[in-house]
């Protein structure tokens, strides 16, 4: 699909002839796991590439495919001038970080993945396989075109969170796992729900497969082939942590399917990721294995009473905005709106969600104001703020970073205020 104009928010689409030609470096903005991706198909095309650059300012402690990587709000004291190709998935905040920064010679890669040869290269970087980078590189190019035609309503991901057990018991976790004193399944109405969801906007690119753990949930799945029969086209991703192998007998009904898995590795807490891998394996199932590094906190649920302002700030600055989270046939804007709601953590604002199942017949224009919002929800003031980088975030509450999937005792859950 091409994109029918060509420059929204000044992201340009036309690349190859403008990048070809002398001029700034050309930095790749973030590192998504198709960032990789990007750089070799710049390497295919011929075009130099100086350097990487990222929000989270621990990434900029190591190289990338042998370039540095630099923390984004230093890039100007880097290089004053540059050309810029955005591989991460939300342009419109890209670019507008972009611009602020100074740069205008902003691209999408769209017109340089467009006949990238993905299965050419090893993905080492990224830790994938060739044919998750596949995936990813299909979902990409989809995103950004559909970013150019502002008439469209689409989800880049939906998460579909199928049961608030997990087989872990996380401290800090940011989807709010270990408030749940009941941890049950919540794969009622599923199906129903994404018809309605699908019937209603233009398209979604992934379906994310969910918990607490996922495969804590034993009919997990039935669930994500039951997501694919609706629409043989689709891809889903099951998030898990590594605890719970899948069967031989769970994963043959996968065959020919577009299902990937993308498995955190907790160290010693993934007891059996390496028996998760060697089974994906054995079946062929594509996935990513990334390790946890640390967390930003962003796990507390406490009233701020922040003012408009304040509450625009946090919003812009959160990186999990889009994170768009269907929980008891209800959508929502992120995880932790969709938990803390479901937890009567904050209180039942209408405002705050999408509920799918209620016959409204004005659903459709709900879903894109929900989609299109660029201001903030009401539950964004029980939050401390979900930012790329604490240290560079101007509307942060929480404790910067923290070590990843710190446990307390299996029985025991957090406590919280009720409204």
């Amino acid at each position: 699909m091409r994109p029918e104009a060509k420059t929204i928010h000044k992201v340009n689409y036309n690349i190859l002839e403008s990048l070809k030609k002398s001029g700034s470096p050309i930095i790749i903005y973030a590192l998504p796991q198709e960032a990789e991706a990007v750089a070799y198909a710049c390497k295919d095309e011929g075009i130099k590439v100086a350097a990487f650059c990222d929000n989270e300012k621990r990434k900029s402690k190591r190289l990338y495919c042998g370039l540095e990587v630099i923390h984004t709000p230093n890039l100007p004291e880097r290089f004053p001038k540059a050309r810029v190709i955005i591989a991460h998935q939300n342009l419109t905040d890209s670019s507008d970080q972009l611009m602020q920064l100074g740069y205008d010679d902003v691209y999408s890669p769209l017109e340089l993945l467009k006949n990238f040869d993905v299965m050419k290269y090893d993905y080492n970087q990224a830790k994938v396989t060739k044919s998750y980078m596949a995936t990813k590189i299909e979902i990409s190019k989809k995103n950004h075109a559909l970013f150019f035609d502002d008439s469209k309503t689409f989800l880049r991901s939906i998460d579909v969170m199928i049961t608030t057990k997990c087989s872990m018991n996380c401290e800090s976790c940011a989807n709010l796992m270990q408030y749940y004193k009941a941890a049950e399944n919540t794969d009622n109405e599923i199906l129903k729900s994404l018809e309605v969801l699908n019937s209603n906007v233009d398209d979604i690119l992934e379906f994310r497969i969910i918990g607490g753990e996922p495969l804590m949930n034993k009919k997990w799945c039935e669930i994500a082939n039951s997501i694919l029969d609706q629409n043989p086209n689709r891809t889903v991703f099951i998030y898990t942590n590594g605890t719970i192998a899948p069967t031989d007998k769970q994963l043959e009904t996968f065959s020919g399917k577009d299902v990937n898995f993308y498995i955190t590795d907790y160290g010693k807490l993934s007891r059996n990721i390496e028996k998760m891998i060697n089974v994906l394996k054995k079946h062929k199932i594509s996935f990513s294995r990334k390790p946890a590094d640390n967390w930003v906190d962003c796990a507390s649920i406490r009233k701020h009473n922040r003012p408009v302002s304040r509450l625009k700030q946090v919003f812009k600055e959160c990186c999990a905005k889009q994170l768009y989270t269907l929980l008891n046939g209800k959508l929502f804007t992120c995880p932790f709106i969709a938990n803390a709601r479901n937890l009567k953590a904050i209180p039942d604002n209408k405002a705050d969600y999408v509920d799918l199942l209620s016959g409204d017949t004005n659903i459709k224009s709900k879903i894109r104001k929900l989609v299109k919002m660029n201001n903030f929800f009401p539950g964004c003031d029980f939050c401390d703020g979900r930012p790329h980088d604490p240290t560079k975030a101007t509307e942060y509450a929480g404790r910067g970073l923290i070590k990843a999937a710190k446990q307390i005792p299996i029985s025991e859950s957090l406590s919280f205020k009720k409204y």
